[in-house]
Order: structure tokens, then sequence, then C-alpha cells
């Protein structure tokens, strides 16, 4: 009876003691962990794997601002766990800690941005800025680049509602389109540092 005592007071000795873990992954708050960082930054497709299995890590990186497009690079990142996440934040992320390896896509396949975004709270948010003569994707400064006059019209016809916008955040709720998709390619001109926009489709 006392050895029986004595193995289930073990037994939840070890569950006790046994280190929570979090997300999709099972990691351990604090963990380091390597990852691959996808090519299509700001993309409908970028994607943040898990090495050795590439899945989907599941939460995002942060503090690694060196990236740019066209690039994959494999990362050695912490992951991090809060329980009193912001009200508009995530409770997992990963730490960005050092750059493993960064290697040039060398494929041609395109692929979408979202030139709107909602965030809560704050509503929809148009992803287009101007400097000069030159479009921008906002939250990463990576260029819009084009070569059919039609793409440049329709750039300035969304920039011009996010400047109506600006000069009214009131009015963000009602935007002329609920979606904008951009088709992209990594402009080869201009690499690591613009997209050329090859479509742009509008939902009303």
């Amino acid at each position: 009876m006392k050895k029986l005592l004595l193995f289930i007071a073990v037994i939840c000795l070890a569950a006790c003691t046994k280190e929570n873990v979090y997300g999709p992954a099972s990691l351990r708050n604090g963990q380091e962990v390597e990852l691959l960082v996808d090519h299509r930054l700001a993309a409908g497709q970028d994607k943040l794997l898990l090495l050795p299995d590439q899945k989907d890590a599941g939460a995002a990186l942060l503090g690694f601002p060196e990236r740019e497009p066209g690039y994959t690079y494999r990362v050695k990142a912490r992951f991090s766990h809060n329980d009193n996440p912001p009200q508009d934040g995530s409770s997992d992320a990963f730490e960005f800690i050092s750059l493993i390896s960064r290697d040039k896509y060398q494929g041609t396949d395109s692929f979408t941005l979202p030139l709107i975004v909602a965030y809560i709270p704050g509503g929809p948010f148009i992803r287009v800025q101007k400097t000069g003569n030159d479009y921008f994707l906002t939250t990463h400064k990576i260029q819009l680049t084009y070569t059919d006059p039609a793409i440049a019209a329709q750039l300035e016809e969304i920039w011009q509602q996010n400047v109506s916008i600006i000069a009214n955040p009131q009015t963000a709720g009602r935007l002329k389109w609920t979606a904008i998709k951009a088709t992209v390619v990594h402009d080869p001109q201009k690499f690591g540092k613009a997209y050329l926009v090859q479509q742009l489709e509008f939902k009303q």
C-alpha cells in the first residue's frame, strides 16, 4: 500500500512540475527553435514554418527588420507566450535571435497582396501610400511598380481614397471597396525592394 501511495505521489509531482506548452507546435515559453521565413513578405501566402518538419509555426516573427522580399531566410528564434496579451495582439510570438542563412528566390510565380486589411479595433485600412510619383505598400515600405498605365491609374485611385480617409478618419468604415487584391511578382529591376503589380481586383 505504501509503495502504491509513493508511486501515485511521484506521478502527481511529475505532472505538477511539467512545463506548460503552447500553440499548435506545443512549444515551451522561452524555447529556442529554427524557422523558415517565406520570400513573399506581407503577401496572402506569406508563411512562417517551424523546422525541421516545415509545419505552420502558428505565430508571427518579431524583431527581424532586416527581412526583405524575394529572399527566404532560416533563422533562430525564441518562442514567447503571454497570458495577458494586448487587446489587438496575439498571446504567442517568436522573437528573432540570429540569422542562419539567406537565399534569393529564383522562381517567377505570382502571388497576391491584400491592399485593404482590417484591424480590431480600428476598422479597414488601405495599405497604399505615395511618395513623389512612386507607390508603396505602407506597412513594409515595399514599392509597388507597374508597366501598364491602367495599373498606374488604379493605384492612383486607391491612393486618392486613402488621402480622403486620412483627411476624414471617421469615413474609414465607408470605403469605396471592401477588398482589393493585387497580383504581383518580384520586380527583377528592383529585386528585394519592389513588387511588380500585374493585376488589381476590386470588390465592392
